[in-house]
């Protein structure tokens, strides 16, 4: 009989977790990008020539699906899922899907208010381009948390897979 949680194998709820951290990660991403892109794109069509300071207020919320993407790399490698030999006891698997939930949901989340602080900043370079780094720093200050969740969730992985190796 197949070890089963929740009716799911445990390779299944590890390969759930992972697609959803990359998922909700590029969906934050996206959203985030688009809310600052907006402002940016009106501001640079006034003044072409703060494009290459506004850049980076753009760009900033597209760091959250990289963390997601790292996360579901982590899963591929850690656990071995890529060889095609997957031995993951499904209470296991489970425990990767819920490590994974904290770059989910954080970086879904810190993307989108990432892109309309990074909006909110780009008024503060429209003004007085001098200030471009002050402006960064309102977005980063949200990154924080991205990073934080990522570095959850890479502890809690790598606890999971030293588990798994003791088996």
């Amino acid at each position: 009989m197949k070890d089963l949680f929740w009716g799911m194998a445990g390779a299944d709820w590890a390969l759930l977790g992972g697609g959803i951290a990359a998922i909700l990660g590029g969906i934050g991403s996206a959203i985030g990008i688009t809310a600052a892109s907006s402002a940016i794109a009106g501001i640079v069509s006034e003044d072409g020539e703060k494009f290459g300071k506004l850049l980076p207020l753009a760009a900033m919320p597209g760091t959250q699906g990289i963390y997601g993407f790292i996360a579901a790399v982590l899963v591929l490698i850690f656990f071995n899922l890529l060889s095609g030999e997957i031995n993951i006891p499904a209470a296991i698997g489970f425990k990767i899907f819920l490590a994974c939930m904290p770059v989910s949901f954080l970086c879904l989340v810190s993307a989108i208010y990432q892109g309309l602080t990074a909006a909110a900043a780009a008024g503060i370079v429209a003004r007085r381009s001098e200030d471009s780094g002050k402006a960064l720093i309102f977005p980063a200050l949200v990154e924080t948390y991205a990073v934080l969740a990522l570095i959850v969730t890479i502890l809690m992985l790598t606890v999971l897979q030293t588990a798994l190796t003791k088996m």
